[in-house]
């Protein structure tokens, strides 16, 4: 069966649940929709359904900023409070309050 409502919001911070990295949702696809070979470059017995949201997140380690893909399966929320630090986020969101980010614009 096919779920139909995200679980999480544009602008809240989240976190993987098997990888140390954490971000804020700048997108939601309703179901998978990146290319067969990033799909297929997930071990097999690790590869998430393809038939539930999927989560562009700026995210953030403590190496790097980068985007990522999510599955809904693979996330948390976020409980500490803190900040992101991600480079692009004041290009999307305003200021960091009562833990997540508000849009700066109206999106589609």
């Amino acid at each position: 069966m096919l779920k139909t409502q995200a679980k999480y919001h544009l602008g809240q911070v989240v976190r993987h649940r098997k990888h140390p990295f954490r971000g804020v949702v700048f997108d939601v696809d309703a179901i998978f929709s990146n290319t067969d070979e990033w799909y297929a470059a997930i071990p097999e017995d690790s590869r998430p359904s393809k038939d539930q949201p999927f989560y562009h997140l700026l995210a953030e380690n403590d190496e790097s900023y980068y985007v990522a893909y999510v599955s809904e399966q693979n996330l948390i929320a976020d409980q500490s409070g803190e900040p992101v630090d991600h480079p692009d986020l004041p290009d999307l969101f305003g200021d960091f309050e009562d833990g997540y980010y508000p849009l700066h614009y109206q999106l589609n």
